[in-house]
């Protein structure tokens, strides 16, 4: 599940005009497949992306506050502890999908500055079309390459980069490498910290090998994953961040252990030990992380 809800999480999403009813699927071709927002029968203007069956993201337009996925209220929490309430930021998100992160940040931290990067072009078109952003918001869309995206903006720009890629249900292999990292780390300020959306299962080298890999390139780490996911139970997401100063990981734990689908974070001797003495990743070794069996959808 890429970046999708997990099973026992609710379904959700409108129509173009931000009304539902009895509003119909809406469905695209994009580059990357079929796209479809589905309307969320329990919130009146809400939607769900999906690209070719699989979700992708759920946005309420009348409340981009609202995060319904799992992984994005993990996301939200780190937006919210990365500075003072209110304190604008400037935010690369490297994946845009249906542009919930970025509203979100907007509606927190208003003023804040944001580059969106989403190689697929007809999917920023569909979502524009149907799910359009507030104008007020100071966000920016770039159609290309993530990395190439990325190798546009200036040194020490961003506050956060967040990471949240997939192609197919699986973040393509030259964005999990230690070099990927060394491109995020020059964007970033000396203070910023890198959020990045993993999806594993069954025997976790995935994520083992990312936890590796940023460990190379950054002094604190901590990671955040359902439970069943951290015992290798299951096909599931899992967000890490990484910076060079001292994480709040006390008021991320307490944050993620409250939500409605409660998670467990680890981090510091915990982390590295389930890293399991795993190599950091290479360009010329990465892979595109594992496919979701077909079962994490049902």
């Amino acid at each position: 599940m890429a970046k999708g809800r997990q099973r026992g999480e609710r379904g959700g999403s409108g129509n173009g005009s931000g009304r539902t009813g009895a509003a119909e699927p809406l469905v695209g071709q994009v580059d990357g497949g079929t796209a479809e927002l589905t309307p969320d029968r329990e919130r009146a203007h809400a939607w769900t992306l999906l690209i070719d069956g699989a979700p992708q993201s759920h946005v309420d337009l009348d409340d981009p506050g609202y995060l319904d996925f799992s992984y994005q209220r993990r996301i939200g929490h780190l937006i919210d502890l990365a500075a003072p309430a209110r304190q604008p930021l400037n935010v690369l998100h490297l994946g845009g999908g249906a542009f919930t992160l970025a509203r979100y940040t907007a509606a927190a931290r208003p003023r804040s500055a944001q580059q969106v990067v989403e190689i697929d072009a007809g999917l920023v078109a569909f979502v524009r079309a149907h799910l359009p952003l507030d104008p007020q918001a100071r966000v920016r869309v770039r159609a290309t390459d993530a990395r190439a995206g990325m190798a546009k903006l200036p040194d020490g720009w961003a506050d956060l980069v967040i990471a949240d890629v997939f192609s197919g249900a699986r973040t393509p292999a030259h964005l999990t490498s230690a070099e990927f990292l060394d491109d995020v780390r020059r964007v970033l300020k000396p203070t910023g910290w890198y959020v990045a959306n993993l999806a594993d299962g069954p025997p976790l080298a995935h994520l083992r090998g990312q936890i590796a890999t940023a460990a190379s390139r950054f002094g604190q780490l901590a990671m955040a994953a359902d439970p069943v996911v951290w015992r290798g139970k299951r096909f599931g997401n899992a967000v890490l961040v990484a910076a060079d100063q001292e994480l709040p990981v006390a008021e991320f734990t307490r944050r993620v252990a409250s939500d409605p689908h409660p998670g467990r974070v680890e981090h510091g001797r915990e982390l590295a030990a389930f890293a399991g003495g795993a190599a950091p990743v290479a360009d010329a070794s990465a892979v595109a992380s594992p496919a979701p069996p077909p079962s994490v959808f049902r």
